[in-house]
């Protein structure tokens, strides 16, 4: 996946590694994140596979820069994968499986575990306007303005789910708070 995102940026514009980076923290990042050195390392894989080329720039006073490109062939591959059906039907989460567990602490731990969840939650759904600006942002240096309306789509995703995780928590506290009121 992290491959097709790095494509799907480069879909918008030459970019160097740092770019890719920079842009990648600023808009993805926030469903799908990734170190710099796995970018750097599937940055190295797309132009083995030959759906990117990168051009050396000469600088003066600093390293040289490599602008990435996608290629015709890497072009190919980003509408491939965007016509291939997804569904995300997996659960993964450590929130989840430790919730399941739960019964073994005490009610007031458990408690304290779902007001902590609720607060990061929180946090991540504020954090999420941040989001919004960036879109603003590159909404102004894209091509192809209809692109800005699925970023748009994208966050309302976002907040929807942390919105929906932040419901979660409070009626688990509830539920909790309930228990030990009737124990």
């Amino acid at each position: 996946m992290l491959k097709h995102g790095i494509l799907g940026l480069l879909n918008y514009g030459d970019m160097s590694g740092y770019e890719i980076r920079e842009v990648f923290q600023n808009s993805l990042n926030y469903f799908w994140t990734a170190q710099t050195s796995q970018i750097y390392r599937e940055i190295g894989v797309l132009e083995q596979n030959g759906w990117i080329k990168k051009q050396t720039v000469k600088q003066s006073g600093k390293p040289d820069k490599n602008i990435c490109s996608i290629t015709d062939q890497g072009k190919k591959e980003l509408l491939r994968w965007l016509s291939a059906p997804d569904t995300d039907e997996n659960m993964r989460s450590a929130a989840l499986m430790k919730t399941f567990f739960m019964g073994e602490l005490p009610v007031s731990d458990s408690l304290q575990f779902f007001r902590g969840l609720n607060q990061g939650y929180a946090a991540a759904l504020e954090d999420l306007k941040n989001a919004e600006n960036s879109i603003h942002a590159y909404r102004e240096v894209i091509p192809n303005q209809k692109d800005a309306l699925f970023w748009q789509m994208t966050l309302d995703f976002g907040r929807r789910y942390m919105q929906m995780y932040l419901d979660w928590t409070k009626s688990c506290m509830e539920l909790l708070q309930n228990t030990e009121e009737n124990t």
